[in-house]
């Protein structure tokens, strides 16, 4: 980060701790992401299998999430962020240790585990309303793309050195079986290491006395469109949930034979794009508006998602794909600084949490759908093809129901 981009970042000791944990947990979940699948394969399990423990895996993370986040305000956010961090660790180690189906099912689904290389578990929610709550509105936007930043970079990081780090391994003579153990359990010491920081919080982390007496589901008067804004992001991330980063990962390997390693630089490049497109929307979304920057961009890229099976070749889908991501990022922090806009101060952690629920209960439902087109050769690209168009039919009915309220912070 440059010394004039952090001049204009106004955070405390509180907000660069947790750009920290953030840098710290996407490190973690693109590691993870890029061998999770090949993992699973590996243990023995069929397509379908390991379509319904990543299904199973989201569905956890929504259900646990949905409960830490509605109570993040009243019970305390620092609390429940160390939980969350706990519960990665409760997630990892039985991954590390057993091949059992029933053991992983259960782990996934008490635990937080990211199968997406993107945000899983109660994090985001809570780091958005307590950086919120100590920035200026016409900052936001430009906070939330630098933090967004933050964790594409950390992915694609992450991305590489478990690519690498698990070809490395298999070149020594290990199997690749116990190379992707080591990285699972590189994932549970993660989860130490966030408890440890999230500890170090302060209260000014914490909501103010007013959020105690939000109504239900933590709402008042922001109940109607927060609901709205969920349904809409529950459908672009039910479409997303097909191409998650893992099942993507598998579908380059099977198709054309693509090493762990190689993987991992693809995801590094493609996660460095998506990071840098995000900042590339703060300007723009000053000139057209919050909404429009979110359709304008997401639009093109869901066409391209379309292309990448369509390739010939591997150079071809790999370039397709890249593309993609150099644009794919640029509705994140503009969606974020949206919805943080329309709700309430006191009612910004369960407006995040609840948003954030309705994406990963949306993600949750597609992988357990995409597994046996994987199984079938050709079938193998329509994942890509239900992704695209599920998400432009998204983006015409998110334009079409906000574009009135559009903002340019």
């Amino acid at each position: 980060m440059s010394e004039t981009a952090a001049h204009h970042l106004p955070l405390g000791p509180d907000g660069w701790l947790l750009f920290v944990t953030r840098a710290a947990r996407m490190f973690a979940y693109g590691f993870l992401s890029v061998v999770l699948v090949l993992y699973l394969a590996g243990l023995g399990f069929s397509e379908g299998r390991i379509g319904l423990l990543l299904t199973l895996t989201l569905l956890g993370d929504t259900l646990i999430s949905l409960w830490i986040t509605l109570r993040a305000d009243r019970i305390g956010r620092k609390r429940m962020l160390v939980l969350g961090a706990a519960l990665m660790v409760l997630a990892g180690m039985p991954f590390a240790l057993s091949g059992d189906f029933t053991v992983l099912v259960l782990a996934a689904t008490i635990g937080v585990i990211s199968p997406s290389g993107n945000e899983v578990g109660p994090f985001l929610a809570i780091e958005q309303a307590a950086l919120s709550q100590v920035l200026p509105e016409d900052r936001r936007t430009g906070v939330f793309a630098w933090y967004n930043l933050t964790g594409s970079f950390a992915t694609a990081i992450g991305a590489l050195a478990g690519g690498w780090t698990a070809q490395a391994l298999q070149a020594s003579g290990l199997a690749p079986v116990s190379t992707y153990r080591v990285l699972v359990f590189a994932y549970a010491a993660v989860g130490l290491v966030l408890m440890a920081l999230f500890a170090r919080l302060s209260r000014a982390v914490e909501a103010l006395p007013s959020a105690a007496h939000a109504g239900r589901l933590g709402l008042r008067a922001s109940k109607g469109v927060v609901l709205r804004l969920s349904a809409l992001f529950s459908l672009d991330a039910f479409g997303g949930g097909f191409v998650i980063q893992s099942i993507v990962a598998y579908w380059f390997h099977v198709k054309f034979g693509v090493a762990p390693g190689v993987l991992g630089s693809i995801f590094f490049v493609a996660n460095v794009l998506a990071g840098l497109s995000a900042l590339y929307a703060v300007r723009l979304a000053r000139r057209i508006g919050l909404i429009r920057t979110m359709v304008y961009t997401h639009i093109p890229s869901n066409v391209l998602l379309i292309l990448v099976p369509l390739m010939p070749n591997l150079p071809l889908a790999i370039g397709v794909l890249l593309l993609r991501f150099s644009i794919s990022q640029m509705d994140v922090p503009t969606r974020q600084a949206y919805t943080m806009q329309v709700v309430a101060p006191d009612e910004r952690s369960a407006a995040a949490g609840i948003t954030g629920i309705a994406r990963t209960t949306g993600a949750a439902l597609s992988p357990v759908l995409a597994g046996p087109m994987l199984a079938v050769p050709a079938l193998a690209g329509l994942p890509f093809f239900i992704a695209g168009g599920l998400k432009i039919l998204y983006d015409l009915l998110l334009y079409r129901s906000f574009k009135a309220t559009d903002s340019r912070r």
